[in-house]
């Protein structure tokens, strides 16, 4: 049973493991979003931004609904806001341990 939990936990820190993707969610901390306000934040072809939203989508990680042609994202926990943010606060600590070694 554990091991069932490591391989999904393994696969939503994948899903987070990428620039654009966490882009993507620092974005969606401010609410929810439409595609069409995604790509030009982004500088991307939305068929590039489609496919992260996508396996984002796939790990839980945002939720969506579609409103006519639009597509709107959200946070699909705002758990996930706390998560970014514990994880730049830990960024910053091993990037100010690692300055001082180096120094």
């Amino acid at each position: 049973m554990a091991e069932n939990r490591y391989h999904y936990q393994a696969e939503m820190l994948k899903a987070l493991a990428h620039p654009t993707r966490l882009q993507i969610l620092e974005l969606l901390k401010g609410g929810e979003l439409c595609v069409c306000k995604i790509v030009p934040e982004l500088q991307m072809e939305q068929s590039n931004v489609s496919r992260h939203l996508n396996i984002l989508k796939k790990e839980g990680l945002v939720s969506s609904r579609k409103e006519g042609l639009k597509v709107f994202y959200r946070l699909a926990d705002l758990r996930i806001h706390d998560l970014l943010e514990a994880s730049s606060e830990l960024l910053k600590i091993f990037w100010e341990r690692r300055q001082k070694t180096l120094v």
